[in-house]
């Protein structure tokens, strides 16, 4: 296999996770305008359950068997995938989009920490730190943060590391496959908290549009390309590019739901992408003769 063609794959994943993350970060805005009428959890029920659904009629997984080791990753991914939505959209109700994706991220973080063998990657993972520290605004600001708020934020970062652990053996397993069925668990899980909370106002056909654009941009379209990511590249890289949440975040706080950002909110966003391109352009690639995943 020739250098060429093992950088092509690469360049592909790479390409996947930034445009996963840009559609994330707008269908997360989108879902903010939900909350007034069926709240967090009516939106995460939303998010997952239209996904599924599309999902599901899309890829067709029934057509093809799965072993019992197959189902008991999957469905340890699809949990985490539904925790994760809702924790996170719990989160959204009383801290700002940028900052709890920042506290999200704790969980890929400590990936990337715990996968590191190289002084370049630490150099990485220090920017990235320096990025968060000024993105977070604890110190200046601390009693302005709602605790329970920041706490559920944390807690997706939980269930995001999770994700990442299991996504890629679920990836490895059940192939094309795996956001679909994933997808579905997830929303097994969160749509009766989204009844017991909205009940009869998810009918409503009014939110149906925002409903779609929630499901398609934050789930349906990221995950399936995620995917593309996770099993083309090695845990550490994924965990470490994934930096550039908090920033795409906090750009479309300010595009989308008219949130100021700081001078050094910028500096932050900027130390943060300085810190994922390094580590893009610094990604190991696998000996030649080791075969890429398909």
């Amino acid at each position: 296999m020739s250098p060429g063609s093992t950088a092509t794959p690469i360049a592909l994943a790479i390409g996947a996770l930034l445009i996963s993350m840009v559609s994330y970060q707008c269908g997360a805005s989108l879902a903010e305008h939900l909350f007034p009428q069926v709240g967090a959890q009516g939106a995460t029920a939303y998010r997952l359950g239209f996904s599924a659904l599309i999902l599901l009629l899309w890829r067709r997984p029934w057509r093809r068997a799965r072993s019992w080791r197959d189902w008991r990753v999957l469905w340890g991914y699809g949990l985490a995938m539904g925790a994760m939505n809702l924790v996170f959209y719990l989160s959204l109700r009383t801290i700002p989009l940028g900052i709890a994706v920042a506290l999200e991220f704790t969980g890929p973080l400590v990936l990337a920490l715990a996968g590191s063998r190289r002084l370049l990657d630490f150099v990485w993972i220090a920017l990235v730190m320096a990025g968060l520290a000024l993105l977070l605004p604890l110190r200046l600001h601390a009693q302005a943060l709602d605790p329970v708020g920041a706490l559920y934020a944390l807690a997706a970062g939980v269930g995001w590391a999770l994700y990442i652990v299991l996504g890629k053996k679920a990836g490895a397993a059940c192939g094309a496959d795996t956001v679909t069925l994933g997808t579905m668990i997830g929303a097994l899980l969160v749509i009766p908290f989204g009844i017991a909370h909205a009940g009869t106002a998810l009918l409503s056909p009014s939110l149906l549009p925002y409903a779609l654009g929630v499901a398609v941009l934050s789930s349906a379209l990221p995950y399936s390309l995620e995917m593309i990511a996770l099993t083309r590249l090695p845990g550490r890289t994924f965990s470490t590019l994934l930096s550039l949440e908090p920033a795409i975040a906090a750009m479309a706080g300010a595009a989308l739901l008219g949130q100021r950002l700081s001078a050094l909110q910028w500096l932050a966003i900027m130390t943060i992408i300085v810190a994922a391109t390094g580590t893009a352009l610094s990604v190991q690639r696998p000996p030649l003769t080791e075969p890429l995943p398909n």
